[in-house]
């Protein structure tokens, strides 16, 4: 029975994995649940937008913080705090009385879930080998696509067995088990883990020793046109998370559970996106040996065939195609994931949290503006196609943008020379 235990590296990458999951659960179920708390609340799309939206100002600050908090004091504790604060978020959701609470309990989800995803990538950088990383990024965003998937179904059969507010209270335990175990089966090294073999450690990064000061102005700079590319990104992506279930049920007056199939549909095919985009991304860089290509290409041709994909809401009004449509371009948009992740341990391995902390700054601004945008422009015009106007021009962008990332040029922090002044760090 011993050659059938998991390796301690798989079950690292498999909480990494529920993780994910959990966290999307709990940040998109509002989605769903909207047509039960904006109708008890008597809430505009705009109000419910804003609800949407609140989550990512808090998420927004915490990126970059959290980011320097894991590198600094290591993934173990900042995911057991983060998870606590998820949880409680998740759960006084479900006691909201009104628009102000609502968005006061989303306001501390963002907080907490804050420095998760740059804390996973910390983890990351010293439990995944280097051939690796886009398949343990693309995999480990599959699972956060798995939990937008299951969310809308999941909240709809909560919700007409209990009600809405049910929904977030079985969520927020889940989120606490999560953080239980995760106590339990992680060491911040690998080394240090009763269940490591030496075959595994003889694949994995060299022991990281405390990182040096973070030479904060030199690395916003390296990153800046890979957070802007992730903007791109993730202008479409919380347009999808925010959206979706209630483009199907008021676009085209389907019921609530056939809504919830459809968006459904539409998030399993960025599942697939994810998983596909992190193994083509790894596969590229072993044949070719060009982290450009694996990365910045492979980013390239996934917007432009995500933009391609969203062309025919602008020119037809009809449930199947929009299905197709809007599943194609979730699925190319997914299959950036891999790469793009992969690319702050690519450029800046020693200060990996802070790096995707400043990548995933891109996405959380997004979420900030893109459903509160649409929620405005839908009230305005009664069009739910015109949202994703502005999702295929800033894809159009990202095309382009996406070859300044320079995945292939690693970062070098400023060292003094023998005369004590400062060697710029290589760009």
């Amino acid at each position: 029975m011993r050659h059938l235990r998991l390796r301690a590296t798989t079950v690292v990458l498999l909480m990494l994995c529920m993780m994910y999951f959990i966290t999307y659960l709990d940040r998109v179920n509002v989605s769903t649940a909207a047509a039960g708390f904006g109708k008890e609340f008597n809430l505009s799309k705009t109000e419910i937008g804003l609800v949407f939206s609140a989550f990512a100002y808090p998420y927004l600050v915490f990126q970059i913080i959290g980011g320097w908090v894991s590198d600094k004091f290591g993934a173990r504790r900042t995911l057991i705090y983060c998870g606590l604060l998820w949880a409680l978020a998740t759960v006084l959701t479900g006691f909201a009385g009104g628009l102000v609470s609502l968005l006061l309990a989303r306001l501390l989800l963002g907080l907490g879930e804050g420095a998760t995803f740059p804390a996973a990538t910390t983890a990351m950088s010293r439990w995944v080998s280097k051939d690796k990383r886009g398949f343990a990024q693309g995999i480990t965003h599959a699972f956060a696509r798995i939990g937008n998937a299951v969310a809308p179904a999941a909240v709809v059969w909560i919700m007409a067995e209990h009600g809405w507010r049910e929904s977030f209270y079985i969520f927020g335990v889940f989120s606490l088990v999560w953080v239980i175990v995760w106590a339990f089966v992680f060491t911040e090294d690998p080394a240090k883990h009763p269940r490591i073999t030496s075959e595994e450690l003889s694949i994995l990064p060299a022991g990281k020793k405390k990182s040096p000061q973070i030479p904060w102005g030199p690395l916003f700079k390296r990153m800046m046109p890979v957070t802007i590319v992730y903007f791109c990104y993730g202008w479409t992506l919380w347009l999808f998370l925010s959206w979706i279930p209630q483009y199907f049920l008021h676009s085209y007056d389907l019921d609530i559970k056939k809504s919830a199939l459809f968006a459904s549909s539409v998030f399993f095919a960025g599942v697939v996106g994810d998983t596909l985009g992190g193994i083509v991304s790894d596969k590229i860089l072993k044949n070719t040996g060009n982290l450009k290509r694996a990365r910045s290409y492979m980013v390239s041709v996934c917007m432009l065939l995500t933009l391609l994909s969203l062309l025919p809401l602008m020119f037809t009004h009809n449930v199947y195609i929009s299905i197709l449509s809007l599943g194609a371009g979730f699925f190319f948009a997914e299959m950036t994931i891999g790469p793009m992740w992969a690319i702050p341990m690519d450029i800046a391995p020693e200060y990996s949290g802070t790096a995707s902390g400043m990548m995933n700054t891109g996405s959380a601004l997004a979420a900030i503006i893109s459903p509160v945008l649409s929620g405005y422009l839908i009230d305005k015009t009664g069009n739910w196609e015109l949202p994703f106007l502005g999702s295929m021009v800033l894809m159009g962008f990202g095309v382009l943008l996406a070859f300044r990332m320079q995945p292939d040029s690693k970062f070098e922090s400023p060292t003094p020379d023998a005369g004590g002044h400062v060697v710029k760090a290589r760009a």
